[in-house]
């Protein structure tokens, strides 16, 4: 499986820095990307974030969003559902974690859905992808550490 946080899922669509680098991981795995339910509602976030910033023309914008719902429809990107497991795993990591763990509630639930759909947060981090230094520098504990029953075949 290939997780992709929503920075990462938008740089695949993008042409912002760092997008050879996305779309370099996703042609070398050649496999759908699967990202957490809430995925969804950051990239349309960063869709109008980029019209307000006037990064982009709204036409550009409506391309990247269009192909974007067809990559959905067509089973491409995969949104792995928030489920209370993976609510009962982020709140025992984080109650548990250090006090001096720095992660957004967004964050936390990328890692935890991650953990909970079966992608390693501790080992591979080829198969975890996500943008800026929040996962790497958090040091959560194992992340809610990968359950132990095989991964998803996205």
């Amino acid at each position: 499986m290939l997780y992709f946080d929503s920075t990462y899922l938008f740089r695949i669509y993008s042409a912002e820095p760092g997008h050879e680098a996305v779309k370099a991981a996703l042609a070398q795995a050649n496999r759908p990307v699967a990202v957490a339910w809430h995925g969804r509602a950051e990239f349309a976030s960063i869709l109008l974030r980029k019209r307000r910033e006037g990064a982009d023309t709204p036409e550009q914008l409506a391309s990247l969003a269009k192909q974007f719902q067809e990559d959905c429809r067509n089973g491409l990107v995969h949104f792995l559902p928030l489920a209370e497991a993976v609510m009962t795993r982020l709140e025992s990591v984080l109650s548990n974690a250090p006090a001096s763990t720095n992660i957004r509630a967004a964050d936390a639930l990328h890692l935890a859905c991650a953990a909970e759909h079966g992608v390693d947060v501790r080992g591979d981090r080829r198969r975890l992808h996500r943008n800026g230094r929040g996962w790497r520098s958090a040091k959560v504990p194992h992340a809610g550490a990968a359950k132990s029953a095989p991964a998803s075949p996205v």
